[in-house]
């Protein structure tokens, strides 16, 4: 008999194990353009505490085990910033990716300031740029950074919502 994943609002107890799961997460991206001093790597615990404590985090669990997590929060101009969408690598390909930004999207579609999603990946992350496309998400600016990075940042418009008027 398997455990379902279950997927919930961040705790503050849950920042290190957050935190554990982005450094293995984020060895494949620093591989892929060969810098292992990318911020997610280099993030102390009390960086994401207050990262935290500034927007909104859920993690998904597999029994007691933190196994995929994301984080954002809505800016000034009603941009809901989506970040650090991490899933454990032995349970990557298998939809969570997808239901946990699902999650977030919902979550921040229920705040009347979030006019839009955005977010941003490596040029050369393939399955991250398939998994906001099949998503909705849109390329609508690029950045070189360094001489083997380019972040495209990617973007969708948050649903309306229709509001029905009672008698």
């Amino acid at each position: 008999m398997g455990m379902s994943v279950t997927i919930s609002a961040a705790s503050a107890q849950d920042a290190e194990h957050i935190l554990k799961l982005q450094y293995l997460c984020y060895q494949t991206e620093a591989g892929l353009y060969g810098d292992y001093g990318i911020e997610p790597l280099t993030q102390s615990l009390d960086d994401l505490k207050a990262e935290l404590a500034q927007g909104h985090a859920l993690v998904a669990r597999l029994g007691d085990e933190v196994v995929a997590s994301v984080r954002g929060r809505v800016d000034e101009a009603g941009t809901a910033r989506l970040a650090r969408l991490i899933v454990h690598p032995r349970l990557q390909r298998h939809g969570l990716g997808g239901r946990l930004l699902d999650a977030i999207e919902e979550r921040f579609a229920g705040e009347p300031g979030a006019k839009r999603f955005q977010l941003f990946t490596g040029h050369r992350s393939e399955s991250n740029l398939r998994l906001y496309r099949s998503r909705g998400y849109v390329p609508v600016a690029s950045e070189q950074v360094g001489p083997k990075l380019t972040l495209v940042t990617l973007q969708k418009e948050a649903p309306t919502r229709a509001y029905v008027a009672s008698a």
